[in-house]
This record gives structure tokens, sequence and C-alpha cells, in this order.
């Protein structure tokens, strides 16, 4: 009967670890969930400083929000199509030179992401401009064949058959562009993810 109730100490004393851990767990989850709020906060300009927040929690919880922080900032780091996301990830990336306390390497890193975005927004603009050239020649060169009489009807107007051609085309540079500099702006948010996360 000894080892029979024993070995029932020994479970009970594992149930009980095992009870404990799941409690630190769910802990640790919710004080991550809570720095995902509070970074949405920091985007949607609610919350003034992320550093603040997380220096009123004690330590033992400073981590998991931390983490919970980054994983938002990082997801509103992105390659900007337009002026509005092109403030978003600015925004973003203020959030983490402030939980950094903006200083040395991080500052770096997140230098070096500001030109990224800013070398592809100006690289597409650039093949944008010269993709809109080149339809301009060609659609010139278009309305002189058409006025040569050399034009023959293949079942769609010439000007849809360009237009057509022109969303091909920039689709595929759009998407190659966006594969190039996703690959190095990947690259960094990691570091940064390593670095805070």
């Amino acid at each position: 009967m000894a080892e029979i109730k024993s070995t029932l100490d020994l479970v009970l004393e594992r149930a009980e670890r095992m009870a404990q851990t799941a409690t630190n767990d769910l802990s640790q989850d919710n004080t991550h969930k809570k720095g995902m709020q509070l970074a949405a906060q920091f985007m949607d300009n609610t919350l003034d400083s992320l550093i603040d927040a997380l220096n009123e929690l004690p330590p033992d919880q400073q981590i998991p929000l931390r983490q919970g922080m980054v994983a938002v900032l990082l997801r509103n780091i992105f390659l900007p199509r337009d002026a509005s996301a092109r403030e978003r990830t600015d925004k973003a990336i203020n959030g983490i030179l402030n939980l950094a306390g903006g200083t040395g390497e991080m500052a770096s890193i997140c230098e070096e992401i500001r030109h990224i975005t800013g070398q592809y927004h100006q690289h597409r603009e650039q093949l944008k401009e010269q993709l809109e050239e080149q339809v301009r020649v060609q659609y010139e060169q278009l309305l002189a064949q058409q006025a040569g009489g050399m034009q023959q009807n293949q079942g769609m107007s010439p000007e849809m058959a360009l237009q057509a051609k022109i969303k091909e085309e920039w689709s595929r540079l759009e998407t190659e562009l966006s594969d190039q500099y996703s690959q190095a702006l990947d690259q960094h948010k990691t570091t940064v993810q390593e670095r805070l996360g």
C-alpha cells in the first residue's frame, strides 16, 4: 500500500506542476495579447509610448508583452504602395525604435528598413512611368496603323488589347519588384524579431 500511495503522491505532484505551468503559460499568453493590443493602440495613435507602457509592468511580464508588441509592429512593416501605407510603415518603424530606445544597432536596422521601403516606392514609380511611356508610344503607333488602313480586326478593339497587355505587364513587373524588395525587408524584420522578441 505504501508503494501505491507514494506513486499516487508522485502523480498528484506532477499534476500540480502541470497545472501551475499551464497557469503560467496562460498568463504569458494573456500578456502577449495585451502587448499586441497596446501596439495596435500605438498604431492607431491612441497610445504615445510603447516603452512607457512596457515599463509599467513587472519585469517578469515585460518579455511576453514586448513580444506581442513587436509582432504587431512587424506586421505593419511592408512594402507601401501609397502615401497612407508608407505612413503606417513609418509609424511601425518608430514603434520599434521606441521599444529599442532608438540607439545603436536597432536604429541602423530601422534606417535600412526605411531605405528599402523608400527605394521600393521610388523604383515602383519609375517602372510605372516607363510602362506608361511605352504604352503611349505603342498607342501612337497603333493609331498610325489604323489611319494607314493596316489594322485588321481580330475580334477585340486595339485599345482593349493594348489595355489588357498593359495590365498584364504591370502585374508582372510589380510582382517581380515586390519579390526583390520583400526578400531584403524580410531579412531585416527577422533581425528585429531576434533582437527585440
